[in-house]
């Protein structure tokens, strides 16, 4: 975000808010009238949360994002998701410890400040560094998600803010990140794949699947225990053997699980795309299936799986 927002015409307002009133003239106001408004802002509060006005930006946030990050938090009273972040933020600049700051904005009393930082919806979460906002997310957030967020935010400027890390180092040093409880469900599974029983490891990822289809590492993980499975019993031969028998689908599959098993994985892809143009029906259905099954075990933008998944689609259509 950085240079994408200008703050400059909030400064301009803090600035005009704060400055001291001129002296009354001839024919002023008598002595015991009405106070003069502005003078310097209050002193900004000891702790690692405030509120924020327009007239206090300029020192509460820009100045003091100088020393160390300043998170601003654009809440609203009638915003019920502002309510489950904003305890949140301030829970954990409390564990910070003026590593960084919470700057809390009621956008109704502040409207100016929401719409300098661009705000479409509540809550909004803005990081201000050097007077600039540098990072942001909308929406209450899990508080693992925000944590993440704001020790990426301090991991990336502890060299150049050393405000940072000796507020850390008052506080007893970083905080370790929380390892987060271990599912018992993928823990029998890792169990049953540690005692080579890949069949239960199997029936473990796919009851998590049964419940949760969309479980992206239960997926990957029944393709790589199949794989592992089926190389156990490959025969070191195999390449060889498939070599002399183009058309023998059973052989080509597993010289393709053998090629994978010892990296050759391009040749092993380009082997079954080969292969799908040879043959027909199910056999075609085989052969593209086993190939789709070894692409599951590489992350999907790998290089070498995107070659071949349009090699195959060159032949299948």
């Amino acid at each position: 975000m950085s240079g994408a927002v200008d703050l400059s015409a909030l400064k301009a307002r803090s600035d005009a808010a704060n400055r001291p009133a001129p002296a009354p003239q001839a024919g002023g106001p008598a002595p015991g009238g009405p106070a003069p408004r502005g003078g310097p802002p209050p002193p900004a509060p000891a702790g690692f949360v405030i509120d924020v006005t327009e007239a206090g930006f300029q020192a509460e946030v820009l100045e003091r994002s100088m020393v160390v990050p300043v998170v601003v938090d654009l809440w609203a009273e009638w915003c019920g998701p502002c309510k489950q972040l904003s305890p949140v933020l301030e829970r954990l600049a409390a564990a910070g410890n003026g590593s960084w700051i919470l700057a809390k904005v009621d956008v109704d009393a502040n409207p100016r400040i929401a719409q300098a930082f661009g705000a479409q919806s509540i809550p909004m979460v803005v990081a201000v560094v050097g007077g600039q906002p540098v990072d942001a997310f909308n929406g209450a957030q899990p508080e693992a998600q925000v944590r993440e967020w704001i020790s990426s935010l301090l991991d990336a400027l502890r060299e150049r803010m050393p405000a940072i890390a000796e507020a850390e180092a008052a506080a007893g040093g970083a905080p370790e990140p929380e390892e987060e409880p271990e599912d018992p469900r993928f823990t029998a599974a890792e169990d049953a794949l540690e005692q080579g029983d890949y069949a239960a490891a199997e029936a473990a990822y796919q009851d998590i699947l049964n419940v949760e289809p969309a479980n992206e590492q239960a997926a990957a993980a029944i393709a790589q225990v199949r794989f592992l499975a089926r190389s156990e019993a490959v025969d070191p031969e195999a390449v060889a053997r498939a070599d002399t028998a183009p058309d023998d689908v059973d052989a080509q599959l597993a010289a393709a699980d053998a090629q994978v098993a010892t990296d050759d994985v391009e040749g092993a892809f380009a082997r079954l795309v080969a292969t799908a143009g040879r043959v027909f029906g199910d056999d075609r259905d085989r052969v593209r299936e086993h190939l789709v099954g070894l692409f599951e075990l590489f992350p999907a933008d790998d290089a070498r799986v995107t070659a071949a998944r349009r090699a195959l689609a060159r032949v299948l259509f």
